[in-house]
């Protein structure tokens, strides 16, 4: 299966008060290039990142980031509420309202600083740089999944050109039988006219050396040849990106000779065809990892 380069995902997870969430994205590129960003204290996990990446993905531009939200959470902990005294002391507030008979109003910023409001709980590193490990290779899984899904769409869409392709071949081989007989018609009854009593042997030998100037039955057979090898590169799959960019210069290379060689208007809008299918394909191969 052959994947793209171009992909996103992203899964979160909730423990102790902080959350965890990693995003994956891509683009493509020439080389795998990934580009992580990570907090303070999750620094550690650097290493294992890296080389799940290298296993798992050969190309592309991918980012990588890690976020540890709460309170405190860069410094590995989080701050917790401690709501039953919380609840006391407000209370204790609106009962002084009523003793004075006149309303207190209270910052609730002041409330946090009142003693055993607040507490702060540490998080334990390990078992936190161990579930960010975990939740990152949960992500990488959508995110490979995500890469093969668009992966099987540019292979449909890569397969219809070739088809489109053989057609065009076929219309050619199909014509090219008229095409070289009407040339040499046409040739001989120019020298005929010209020359009054035409050296047949001489004129055949022309003939001979026309017809192999114009057949173009190699290029055809190498366009074949050539759309054959992509197709099997497309089912072998991985990371075939760069020989398939290889084919497209190939069979654009044969679809060049054969419009070169055109001498009818059928081989030419046929050349003219395989060109713009070939660009078409090398669009989308320039997506596959």
């Amino acid at each position: 299966m052959i994947r793209s380069m171009t992909a996103f995902s992203r899964r979160e997870e909730r423990m102790d008060g902080a959350t965890l969430a990693w995003e994956i994205r891509s683009v493509n590129h020439r080389y795998l290039e990934p580009s992580l960003r990570l907090p303070d204290a999750l620094r550690d996990v650097e290493p294992a990142v890296r080389e799940a990446l290298r296993k798992r993905l050969s190309r592309g531009k991918v980012e990588c980031t890690l976020r540890l939200t709460g309170q405190d959470a860069q410094a590995g902990s989080t701050v917790s509420i401690n709501e039953a005294l919380l609840a006391d002391l407000m209370q204790a507030v609106n009962r002084v309202g009523q003793l004075t008979s006149h309303p207190v109003s209270i910052d609730p910023v002041d409330v946090l600083r009142w003693p055993g409001v607040t507490a702060a709980q540490d998080i334990d590193t390990d078992t936190l740089t161990q579930r960010a490990l975990a939740l990152f290779e949960q992500t990488l899984n959508e995110f490979v999944a995500a890469r093969e899904r668009e992966g099987t769409e540019l292979a449909m869409l890569v397969n219809q050109r070739l088809d489109a392709i053989l057609r065009e071949v076929e219309r050619v081989k199909a014509a090219l039988p008229q095409i070289i007989e009407a040339q040499r018609q046409k040739l001989r009854t120019r020298v005929e006219e010209a020359v009054a009593t035409p050296d047949r042997d001489r004129l055949e030998q022309e003939l001979v050396m026309m017809a192999a100037r114009i057949d173009v039955a190699e290029e055809v057979d190498r366009l074949v040849t050539h759309v054959n090898e992509v197709r099997r590169c497309i089912k072998e799959g991985g990371s075939v990106g760069r020989r398939l960019d290889f084919l497209m210069q190939e069979l654009n290379r044969e679809s060049n000779t054969l419009g070169s060689k055109s001498i009818s208007t059928d081989t030419t809008q046929a050349s003219v065809e395989i060109k713009v299918l070939i660009e078409q394909m090398r669009e989308q191969i320039q997506n596959i990892e």
